[in-house]
């Protein structure tokens, strides 16, 4: 399973994927590597309204390996004995990937050194989702307190090539860069992995 997981995960990097323009009529829009377009307002607009749980998310005791991006300042401290990591070879955006062992729940950390604000992250990251499926959606979104930093989460489903697929990730951006920790799995086994996967992602530090 992971061989397909991987070759269908098309995100990619975050400052690399799209460029903006400004229309005829003074429209702000977001031009795509494939021709396309969308107006980068009303995204805008739905990015404005995202919910703060108070509730101050912080890594497992049990997650007592750290792991450290050469790139920026992030970490994430693992459960060895649940998660495997390497570096990631299949995803040249990605600096390490994640499996959980002997399952089919996956993760990414994707990291670049652009500062991106954290208000036009979830937007970026949906446009850039959308690449690699057309219907994909956000049906969760909150900024969330882990570990002391404020962090966006975004819970997406979408089809691939026929493979219905979640995507839990958490982003965060300072002056240091832009990181991205996305885990994955089918949407029959979410439910199953979504403690495991939270495990993961509470695990995101800055170092």
């Amino acid at each position: 399973m992971k061989g397909i997981f991987l070759f269908i995960l098309l995100f990619t990097s975050i400052g690399l994927c799209q460029k903006s323009a400004i229309t005829d009529t003074g429209e702000e829009v977001i031009l795509y590597k494939d021709g396309t377009w969308n107006y980068k307002k009303s995204n805008l607009d739905n990015a404005k309204n995202i919910y703060y749980n108070k509730r101050k998310f912080k890594k497992d005791n049990k997650s007592t390996f750290l792991i450290k991006s050469k790139k920026t300042d992030a970490a994430v401290w693992i459960n060895p004995i649940k998660w495997t990591f390497n570096n990631a070879q299949d995803n040249p955006d990605a600096e390490y990937e994640f499996q959980l062992k002997n399952e089919d729940a996956y993760a990414l950390l994707i990291t670049e050194r652009i500062e991106v604000p954290l208000t036009s992250l979830r937007n970026i990251a949906l446009e850039n989702a959308k690449i690699a499926s057309s219907n994909i959606q956000i049906v969760n979104e909150e900024y969330r307190n882990v570990n002391g930093n404020k962090v966006l989460m975004l819970e997406m489903e979408g089809s691939i090539e026929g493979l219905e697929l979640t995507y839990f990730g958490y982003y965060f951006s300072n002056r240091l860069g832009t990181n991205q920790l996305i885990t994955y799995t089918s949407q029959n086994l979410f439910s199953t992995y979504r403690r495991e996967l939270s495990n993961l992602l509470n695990g995101m530090v800055e170092n």
